[in-house]
């Protein structure tokens, strides 16, 4: 008999559920923006245009992609004043994620630089209203040189 885990192979414990009105569009943009990979791709039984469920893979991690639907209180950025919550993406390459990402039609919010607590980073928001950062793991400095870095960078706020 298989023991069945508590989080399914693949998942981590914490998983982003993305909202969105016309999902099925987001899917097909995420798949040339990132490259997510679809995993699965369920359709309402009585309307097959709209998705009731769809898990994507960005770089190997789970994101879950449904069709907002208010009548089950589903809200998306676009139509609520933009995202709270910020989608973070570790790749390899945190400027070609970006600059594909941009050329596909994300908006840029931040471009690649590298930032004071080791991270190559950038950030964006895509057509849908959803925020990403975007970052690459460059180096560990400790958290001495994170706060000298960090109030060169602020200053006293």
């Amino acid at each position: 008999m298989v023991e069945i885990q508590p989080i399914p192979e693949g998942f981590t414990a914490v998983t982003p559920h993305l909202h969105i009105k016309g999902a099925a569009k987001a899917i097909d943009f995420y798949k040339k923006a990132f490259g997510a990979e679809e995993i699965t791709r369920i359709s309402m039984p009585n309307d097959p245009n709209i998705i009731m469920h769809a898990q994507l893979r960005f770089f190997g991690a789970p994101v879950m992609v449904v069709d907002a639907l208010e009548e089950w209180g589903q809200k998306e950025p676009l139509g609520t004043g933009g995202s709270t919550v910020t989608v973070h993406l570790y790749v390899e390459d945190c400027d070609a994620v970006f600059e594909r990402a941009v050329a596909s039609g994300c908006k840029s919010t931040m471009e690649p630089n590298d930032a004071f607590w080791g991270d190559r980073f950038a950030a964006i928001i895509d057509p849908f209203g959803h925020h990403w950062s975007i970052a690459t793991h460059i180096c560990d400095p400790s958290p001495e040189e994170m706060a000298e870095a960090a109030e060169k960078a602020f200053g006293k706020q």
